[in-house]
């Protein structure tokens, strides 16, 4: 993987970087801070977890510690005084701030050239019209508005994606292209669409306006141009204009109706969208303290608006990451209420695929009632076959439920869907490593658990089935290591909460035992 920022090329697989043409030298140890940090952009990294990583458990001073990230900076052309790529928080961490871009090295290719990105193999067009939502560019003057506009390209794709005739690629994929100027010939080459939607959100008192294009990403021309301006309290009719036009535009042919009957304005109150848009930022920091805001500011849309489905199924979703992460601090309370906020978001809108798969995933893995989980997930799919989050969640409940083959086939259709979210890919390659470890193919389990681990070095899930896969294979000093340091993540894990959701005896005895093996706590 190869990650390019301003006017550096960062090649992991090689481990080179670039400044243009220029190859900087930079010693095993800085590197491996800077890809580090990298990887790991989307969150604050917190020292111990910096040095844990670089320097495997050794101690390190604090002076050691701060000489290698100045010389990283340097090396990135920053200054800690600047700190325009590498931000230090007070007593919280640092973090990679730079704008990334991703794209993989060619086997054997030169090191990029100025900068020069290497375009990804390109993707085959699905066999129907697909589209791409590029991030909207936020015109308000005020940055901290990026998550308004971010919130409206949620909501457009989840109009578009409604329709069973069209392939909409998932946000996450999209988002790794914010910020950059790209052709959109490689845009769609590499999401494998063969259209792509740009726009732009302006917001000014109580007034918006939304512009768009559409783009056919094969030929580069300009299919359709339009900007939607209203009142603020219009907001969701500006969103379902932009929407039925972009269908229109695309083809004549589709299912226009089914968009429109489809189309659901998620709360009359443009305040609770509001914070539940916040909400939905604050969670994809992927921090313990952001998952606890993002909580809050989900409670605080309910409050405004008792009747807003989908703020009730974020909050059950907040408790899904805090039970992943190892955040919760009173188990039998955040289970009981994330599986609370799950019913009521579903008795209040029982026809929302957003509201059902992540009502669907909290009552599966948190609550842990698998199969009422499983039924919203997969009554989510048939609503909508491009909702990437219940493509994933729907793996995991098929793999509970013991249906191996068919996990993996929403895994790789989630892949599909999302193929450049780190995030997305750490969690369907973890869920391929489950099903293909039940299956006894090991190898292959190993694979995708290394692939998840790659993508998100601190994903517990992966680092325990990466365990379990070294303890089946007798390499027992090699999977001890990675569960003490997986257990050094999640101090308070116990086998049975990798066990417990599986409803076949074969499967909990085979994944137990090798966890067993591993070291992890009974």
């Amino acid at each position: 993987m190869r990650y390019l920022f301003e006017e550096y090329a960062f090649d992991a697989g090689r481990r080179e970087l670039h400044r243009g043409a220029d190859r900087i030298s930079v010693t095993p140890l800085v590197f491996d801070l800077l890809d580090y940090l990298i990887r790991n952009r989307e969150r604050v990294v917190g020292k111990d977890e910096l040095i844990d990583a670089i320097w495997q458990g050794r101690c390190v001073s604090d002076a050691a510690l701060t000489t290698r990230l100045n010389s990283a900076r340097c090396a990135i052309g920053d200054s800690g005084e600047e700190q325009r790529l590498i931000r230090t928080l007070p007593r919280r961490g640092f973090r990679f701030v730079g704008q990334v871009r991703e794209t993989l090295a060619a086997e054997g290719a030169a090191a990029a050239d100025g900068g020069a990105e290497t375009p990804k193999p390109a993707l085959s067009l699905p066999d129907k019209p697909s589209i791409a939502v590029l991030p909207f560019a936020n015109l308000c003057p005020d940055p901290e508005q990026d998550y308004f506009a971010d919130g409206m390209v949620e909501d457009i794709i989840s109009g578009l994606s409604r329709s069973k005739s069209l392939f909409v690629i998932a946000r996450h994929s999209t988002l790794a292209y914010k910020g950059r100027a790209i052709d959109v010939k490689q845009i769609g080459q590499e999401l494998g669409v063969r259209y792509v939607l740009e726009g732009s959100v302006r917001k000014a008192g109580n007034r918006v306006r939304i512009a768009g294009q559409l783009i056919d990403a094969t030929t580069g021309l300009n299919l359709w141009t339009d900007r939607f301006d209203s009142e603020i309290e219009d907001l969701f009719d500006l969103q379902d204009r932009l929407t039925s036009s972009v269908i229109g535009a695309i083809s004549p042919r589709l299912e226009r109706a089914e968009i429109e009957r489809a189309q659901r304005q998620p709360t009359d109150n443009l305040q609770a969208y509001d914070y539940y848009l916040r909400a939905f930022a604050s969670f994809f920091k992927f921090t313990e303290e952001a998952s606890i805001e993002a909580i809050e500011l989900a409670k605080t849309a309910r409050e405004i608006d008792p009747e807003f489905a989908r703020a009730y199924a974020l909050g059950a979703r907040c408790y899904v990451l805090r039970n992943v992460f190892d955040w919760i601090t009173d188990e039998a309370q955040e289970h009981s209420e994330a599986a609370r906020l799950a019913r009521r978001a579903v008795e209040l809108d029982p026809n929302d695929p957003s509201v059902l798969a992540m009502a669907g995933h909290a009552l599966s893995q948190v609550a842990g009632e698998v199969e009422e989980g499983d039924a919203l997930l997969v009554r989510a799919i048939k609503l909508d076959p491009n909702l990437v989050i219940a493509r994933h969640w729907n793996g995991w409940s098929q793999l509970w439920l013991g249906r191996g083959d068919a996990a993996i086939e929403q895994f790789n259709t989630a892949l599909r869907l999302n193929p450049l979210h780190p995030h997305g890919g750490a969690n369907a390659q973890t869920g391929l490593a489950y099903a293909h470890f039940l299956a006894d193919r090991h190898d292959d389990a190993l694979a995708c658990a290394a692939a998840a681990i790659r993508l998100i070095p601190i994903f517990p899930p992966a680092q325990f089935i990466l365990a379990a896969c070294h303890a089946a294979s007798d390499r027992v000093g090699e999977a001890r290591r990675i569960c003490d340091r997986a257990m050094q993540l999640c101090p308070n894990k116990r086998i049975d909460a990798y066990t417990r959701r599986y409803r076949r005896r074969e499967d909990v005895e085979k994944l137990t035992q090798a966890l067993r093996v591993a070291g992890m706590p009974e």
